[in-house]
């Protein structure tokens, strides 16, 4: 047990320390030439639009289950008319952007991880140096800042789509209707409850590119390299998003003082 806890700490750590120099690399090679702008625009579409249709579903679903859970307490207390003020500040504070970067976290870095994981097993990546290409900026660079770029929109997106679902909760339920609910959300809400949320969002982008870049570029072991490639990038961008965010929260609270 001890050999093993001992294993999986050095291999934790390693890993924390290849990040840390491949991160360091992206800041070293980001503002240099060459500027794969298309491809910077091919893969914020890739990460972004195509993103929509899940980001859509849940963020509806996040506003409409929390309502719904929220609703029976709130009664109880004579709270009823707090509901829509309450599901706003929730959602743009914290759910919208932890749960939507977890989600497309899930979708994003797998698939970076394995889509570079892949090129790495088949020598593709070492043509592209043999050539003299710059893989790292065509490659990496490219998909890191399209999450950047996506993620703090597709939160925007999904902030107004878990409103929607919280009204029609409230609409069906209570008959609430769209003037009051609007109002509501509007007087509670301020410039603190919604910026930190997407601002934050930025460094969650940073996380899924980064780590699912890290994971594909140094997959190695063939295809079963690969699918555990796609697997840790997963992992490793969910778990850090979780540190980061709590490391956000408190800045947040530092620096806006919305405790």
């Amino acid at each position: 047990m001890n050999v093993l806890s001992r294993s999986t700490v050095l291999n934790f750590l390693e890993k924390i320390g290849g990040l840390s120099r491949f991160s360091m690399r992206f800041f070293r090679t980001a503002f240099r030439r060459p500027f794969e702008t298309k491809e910077l625009v091919k893969q914020t579409y890739e990460v972004g639009v195509r993103s929509f249709g899940l980001v859509a579903i849940v963020a509806i679903v996040i506003g409409a289950v929390l309502t719904m859970q929220s609703r029976p307490t709130m009664m109880k207390f004579g709270a009823e008319a707090f509901i829509p003020a309450m599901v706003a500040v929730s959602v743009l504070r914290e759910l919208s952007p932890v749960l939507i970067s977890i989600i497309v976290a899930g979708r994003v870095a797998a698939g970076i991880g394995a889509e570079l994981g892949s090129m790495r097993v088949t020598e593709q990546i070492d043509a592209m140096e043999v050539a003299a290409l710059s893989p790292f900026n065509y490659l990496v660079v490219t998909r890191v800042l399209a999450c950047m770029i996506a993620l703090p929109l597709l939160t925007v997106y999904a902030d107004f789509l878990a409103l929607v679902g919280a009204f029609i909760v409230q609409n069906i339920e209570a008959g609430m209707s769209g003037r009051l609910f609007y109002n509501s959300v509007m007087s509670s809400v301020n410039f603190a409850d919604f910026a930190p949320g997407v601002v934050k969002t930025i460094f969650f982008g940073f996380i899924v590119g980064i780590v699912g870049c890290f994971e594909g570029y140094n997959s190695e072991g063939g295809t079963e390299g690969v699918g555990r490639s796609a697997t840790d990038a997963v992992v490793v961008s969910s778990l850090l998003i979780i540190i980061a965010d709590v490391l956000a929260v408190k800045l947040t609270v530092f620096f806006f003082d919305i405790a």
